[in-house]
């Protein structure tokens, strides 16, 4: 498969893009500043654009058999479109270039989960805070960027994990149209499971979440992580 990959400079990106290629297919890794991506492959095209530049983003997913969109920002109390703006253009252009899969990261925290299994009790604390107040202009646009999708007519999928960390190889993780379980999503897990879902017809229309069990950090490190780190 030929993968483009929006976001790819960031640290969900770069897996994701490694994992590409390392599963055998071509990839086009999408960043503003493609002089600072850290790596290189015969396999691998990087390419300068910004999603918020509709004219750009259609140069870039011609010939791709999917789009996946890593894009995301650190929280802020600040108004946040990144996510809104970035996929409008995106799914824009892909109808433009008749490209029909989309795979988009969103979040769990932009949704409630009352059935959660083994919920920390240090989220059920701090979520109600953190969506008041540092995340919830994060989570606003995420939830206008999955109506978004819905909407495109593409062939999509979303996929939201639950708070992000760093391990070194992918795990058993939980994942589909499940419950989360924890609070806790490795990024490795997240960028595996997102190219399963490129060749995978039958996750179109679906929203999934991903869940990682295994050599999970404390609730409280990744709290503070959170509020400074992006996807």
């Amino acid at each position: 498969m030929r993968i483009v990959i929006f976001g790819a400079n960031g640290q969900t990106g770069r897996l994701l893009t490694r994992r590409a290629l390392n599963a055998g297919h071509s990839a086009v890794a999408v960043t503003r500043r493609p002089d600072a991506f850290p790596f290189a492959d015969a396999r691998l095209s990087v390419a300068g654009a910004d999603v918020r530049d509709a004219a750009s983003t259609i140069d870039v997913v011609g010939g791709a058999d999917a789009v996946v969109s890593t894009l995301g920002v650190p929280f802020s109390l600040r108004a946040i479109d990144t996510y809104s703006v970035g996929v409008r253009n995106i799914a824009a252009a892909m109808r433009v270039s008749g490209v029909r899969r989309l795979i988009v990261v969103s979040s769990t925290g932009a949704y409630h989960y009352p059935n959660r299994i083994d919920t920390p009790v240090a989220l059920r604390i701090a979520e109600p805070v953190i969506t008041l107040t540092i995340g919830k202009s994060t989570y606003d646009d995420q939830r206008r960027m999955e109506d978004i999708v819905r909407a495109s007519g593409l062939d999509w999928t979303i996929v939201r994990p639950s708070g992000l960390f760093d391990l070194p190889e992918p795990t058993n993780y939980v994942a589909g149209e499940v419950d989360p379980v924890g609070g806790f999503t490795a990024r490795i897990d997240l960028a595996d499971y997102m190219i399963a879902l490129a060749g995978d017809p039958s996750a179109a229309g679906k929203t999934v979440v991903i869940s990682t069990t295994e050599n999970t950090p404390t609730m409280w490190r990744m709290i503070r992580r959170e509020a400074f780190s992006s996807a």
